[in-house]
């Protein structure tokens, strides 16, 4: 077999890392990519490593960003991200990354596909997949994105400079609707549970949210001892399925199982005092909500951006498991009326700006901060 060469970066985004590839160096038709990004990931994986590719294991580590200069009036980059599965031989394209959202406005710049001044930099970001526009704003000096600064994130060692994003009109990006079935709750039959309470939201990704104590759950079970507590997995893939067909998403439950991406499901708790991955200890005081997903069947051990940001959304709308689990006390609130979750990395603080307008809720903009690095650059063979 024939040895190719695909020329790319290796970037880490927030909490996840990525392949990033020009669109020109891919086939013209996205039909023909899968194969390439498979055999550069090393998937299908059945021991779940990815030791014969760049893949770690990890569906936070297992992705790939396309990029090209775009020809919209509102946007300098398309940017599609492409989910490549571990175990399987499948690359989904249904959702977005909000973590490697975080690397795309920096590569951009870097690879020369937008030229900015030096300074404070935004680069209007498309997403193809969702059809949205993001706002990514960075420093940058001599032409080349900045990537020292003071900023940390839960889940990433040390430290690096803010690269602010911001979600424009994040509802309806997998669906239409930011409530895709027209209720805040709707119950879900869960086989060997019974019915039980669910939020399916859709802002910047469709997720779809369940108490932890429906789940029989604390609501602080780390990612391990969720991997291997088969029932609550099993209760939250049934959750997944019926949701997606709920929302539209997948006509049957068959194939519902085919999109792996969308819709993340994840349960939600009140404050809670806890401890972080890193034995970090977390106080009820200083959080507003707390939070565990999971994608592609795996426990995240820190939130997926995207799935944060329809977090604080769902908390935003009154009625929601979100709404009904957050801290509404004002004296300990978030300043600027921002959200902090707690996860297993720590603590995410996410701005979410949502309106009531005429009994319909309307998500305005979700906005964070990450950090994002280039970790090589060359070609990786497949």
């Amino acid at each position: 077999m024939t040895r190719h060469r695909l020329p790319a970066a290796f970037m880490r985004g927030g909490t996840s890392k990525a392949l990033m590839v020009h669109r020109q160096a891919l086939p013209p038709e996205q039909g023909d990519w899968a194969p390439i990004f498979l055999r550069a990931m090393g998937s299908p994986d059945p021991h779940g490593r990815q030791l014969d590719g760049m893949g770690g294991g990890l569906s936070s580590l297992s992705k790939v960003c396309v990029l090209s200069r775009s020809s919209r009036p509102d946007a300098d980059i398309d940017y599609t991200f492409a989910q490549v599965m571990v175990k399987d031989a499948h690359v989904d394209y249904s959702g977005n990354c909000g973590n490697m959202s975080s690397a795309v406005g920096p590569f951009a710049v870097d690879e020369g596909l937008v030229q900015v001044p030096d300074g404070e930099a935004t680069v209007r970001i498309y997403n193809t997949n969702t059809d949205k526009i993001i706002h990514a704003t960075f420093p940058v000096d001599g032409g080349q994105a900045v990537e020292v600064g003071d900023l940390a994130i839960p889940g990433v060692g040390g430290t690096g400079a803010p690269i602010r994003l911001d979600f424009l009109s994040p509802g309806g990006a997998s669906t239409g609707r930011l409530l895709p079935t027209g209720n805040v709750v709707d119950r879900i039959d869960v086989p060997g549970l019974g019915p039980v309470e669910v939020s399916m939201v859709d802002a910047a990704n469709a997720c779809v949210l369940v108490s932890a104590a429906a789940l029989g759950l604390t609501g602080i079970e780390m990612p391990n001892e969720l991997e291997t507590d088969a029932v609550a997995m099993e209760r939250l893939s049934a959750i997944r399925l019926q949701a997606s067909v709920a929302m539209g998403l997948a006509r049957t439950i068959d194939e519902a199982r085919h999109r792996t991406v969308v819709p993340f499901v994840g349960f939600v708790s009140p404050p809670s005092t806890a401890h972080t991955l890193a034995g970090e200890s977390i106080s009820a005081d200083g959080v507003d909500l707390t939070a565990r997903m999971v994608s592609n069947g795996q426990p995240h051990r820190a939130l997926p951006l995207t799935a944060s940001l329809c977090i604080a959304v769902a908390a935003s709308i009154e009625g929601t498991v979100a709404w009904q689990a957050r801290r509404r006390d004002s004296t300990t609130a978030a300043p600027g009326g921002a959200l902090r979750i707690a996860m297993p990395s720590g603590i995410l603080t996410v701005g979410a700006e949502v309106e009531c307008r005429s009994g319909a809720w309307t998500a305005l903009r979700g906005s964070f901060y990450r950090t994002a690095r280039r970790l090589f650059e060359g070609s990786v063979c497949y």
